[in-house]
């Protein structure tokens, strides 16, 4: 799928580097560092689905061919109301230029062109404010705080919570 010259891939081994990186290079993936990670699990979890199962997934996010960053969801939700919570990293230099708005713009439609899912949700920290904006500008609404839902940096910190439900996603923030 793509969006400009922002286009959203598979997973392809040769990615496996670049996704190590996030697990092993303390503040590459900015503020959300929650300390270092297998990097192993990368590779593991490629060769079980390729990145791409049924509850969760993960596409690489490309600008211009390039690699910037990813894109991935997690099935949540309650009974059977299963819905899926996204949410993307980019490389510090793909930052700020509306790489992020497009590639979550092209991760909504594809979960609601690809699955029956209903519900899309995002979170952020309080102090995010260009991600708020960001999500506001695909469509989704600020629903709440979840008080100390996030131990990050050895302390416990809200998520603003934002929702988007199927016939939301704004047309404008396409462009």
């Amino acid at each position: 799928m793509n969006l400009g010259s922002v286009q959203l891939r598979p997973v392809e081994e040769s990615d496996l580097d670049f996704l190590y990186r996030f697990d092993l290079e303390p503040g590459l993936i900015g503020p959300n560092w929650y300390g270092f990670r297998d990097a192993a699990r990368q590779r593991r979890r490629f060769e079980t689905d390729g990145w791409l199962g049924e509850e969760d997934g993960k596409l690489m996010v490309a600008v211009d061919g390039q690699v910037a960053g990813f894109v991935g969801w997690s099935a949540c939700g309650h009974g059977a109301g299963r819905y899926r919570a996204i949410g993307v990293v980019l490389l510090p230099e793909c930052r700020g230029r509306g790489v992020g708005t497009q590639a979550q713009n092209l991760l909504c439609r594809y979960l609601f062109t690809h699955t029956a899912v209903h519900r899309i949700e995002a979170g952020t920290q309080p102090e995010n404010e260009a991600e708020q904006r960001v999500l506001q500008k695909i469509g989704f609404c600020r629903e709440g705080v979840l008080r100390g839902a996030e131990f990050r940096d050895g302390s416990w910190r809200d998520i603003v919570v934002f929702g988007l439900l199927r016939g939301e996603l704004l047309e404008s923030a396409a462009g």
